[in-house]
Parts: C-alpha cells; structure tokens; sequence
C-alpha cells in the first residue's frame, strides 16, 4: 500500500537548449541558473518532495552540488526540442510514485528558466487550488508592458486595421479589460490531473490564475533575456531571498 506525501516539486532541465546552450548550469546572478530553482523549492514549506528532471549527466552533476534529488535520468525520448511539458512531468511523477511507493495529491513545476518566483507564490497558488475543487490547476501569469488588445494591429490590404475585432471601440487605454500573459514562472497541478491528462493541459483541464509581477516573470532561453534578467537581480530591482544564504 502506497503511503500518502501532499507536494512534489518537479524541476525539469533538458540539455540540449538550440536558444543558449547550456543555459541551465550557467552562472546567473553568482549560481547555476538551475540552482536558483533548487534552493528557492527548498524554501517553501509546502513541498514535501523535489527532483530535477534532466538527461544530462552534466547537470547532473552541477544539481547535486546544491543537494539535487535525481533519482533518475530523463529518458532522451522526452528531452527533444519538441517535447511537450506535460509529459516530462507525468514521468517525474510516475518514475517517483512506483520506485518509493509513494501518491502524491499535487505537483508543482518549477522551470529553472522563469527563476523570478516568491514562497508566497507557491504558498497562495496551492491554497486557491485547495479551496476550489472544480479547478484541476493554478497556472502563474503576469500582466504585460503593453495591453496586445489596445496596441497591437495588422495590416490588411495595405491598410492598419485591429488584431482583435472591436479594439477600436475603447476611447482610453484604461477602459481596456486586463490582459494577461502565461510566463511559466509557476504551475500547480491536482496529482491525479497529472497522471490522467492525455492532451494539452490547456485544453483539457479548468486552471484558476495566479499574477505575479511582471518584473519577476523572466522567461530566459535567449542570451539577451538571460543579461536583462540576471541586470535585475544584480540592481536589486528583484530579490532572490535565497542568495541570502546560498548553501
């Protein structure tokens, strides 16, 4: 009989990034940039478990400097460029729950890349979670620098004309009703959601939303995103709590 753990924290690494090789392991803000995720995860309370997904020996080894759970290497079958999420975590969750017999209620992901998160985050987004049944998730959002349903247009014909049909009947900027941006800072998932979803999870499951700042919504796979974030955290304009104490 399987024993019951509440959180499991899945850190998910691929090797072979096209945008910036190498970018999980390298230096951002003084750590591994796949570091920040491991010591933020141990962080929040509410995680009873955390394991990095990776297929790279190399990362591997770096994530085990900080602590690392890796109790196993991705499969190179889910580590290609097109490989969706979903799967990579469905296999975390698997590959854990059958080897430690252990069922878990909800899963967490955490992508070394949108390393901008707070405890808070985490704390909240499972308490929404928990409070609404009818939810199969709880998905990190941000509100972008400019509202696409007020700026943004097209050319048709030679002519500018609105992306989003009935844009142009809003006189002012402020009338325009909030948008926002998925920036995969954050996603929590009902276990069971997880282990029986078969398509996208967008199409298959209701998620709630949880907004966080956009200054902390980094999402780094080019080199210039990886310098704009890193600027951030080194100004102090976005605190790491756990570059208090790294180890």
């Amino acid at each position: 009989m399987k024993s019951r753990s509440e959180v499991l924290a899945v850190i998910p690494a691929r090797g072979g990034s096209k945008g910036l090789p190498g970018k999980n392991i390298r230096s951002f803000a003084g750590l591994p940039l796949i570091a920040h995720s491991i010591l933020f995860a141990r962080m929040c309370p509410e995680i009873d478990r955390i394991v990095v997904s990776t297929d790279s020996a190399e990362i591997a080894a770096v994530a085990r400097q900080f602590d690392a759970d890796i109790p196993f290497l991705r499969p190179a079958s889910l580590a290609q460029d097109d490989t969706p999420m979903m799967p990579v975590v469905q296999h975390a969750l698997s590959a854990i729950e059958n080897s430690q017999e252990v069922s878990f209620q909800f899963v967490v992901l955490l992508d070394p890349t949108s390393p901008g998160r707070e405890p808070s985050d985490v704390a909240q987004a499972l308490d929404r979670l928990k409070r609404n049944p009818a939810a199969n998730g709880v998905v990190s959002v941000s509100k972008p620098d400019f509202n696409p349903l007020w700026n943004c247009v097209i050319e048709t014909d030679g002519w500018m004309d609105d992306l989003f049909d009935g844009a142009g009947k809003f006189a002012r900027r402020q009338d325009v009703p909030a948008i926002y941006r998925i920036n995969g800072s954050l996603y929590v998932w009902r276990a069971e959601f997880v282990r029986t979803v078969r398509n996208s999870w967008r199409e298959s499951g209701k998620h709630l939303i949880h907004e966080i700042p956009e200054a902390r919504a980094m999402s780094i796979d080019t080199m210039d995103e990886f310098r704009r974030s890193e600027l951030l955290v080194q100004s102090g304009l976005v605190a790491f709590r756990w570059l208090e104490n790294p180890q």
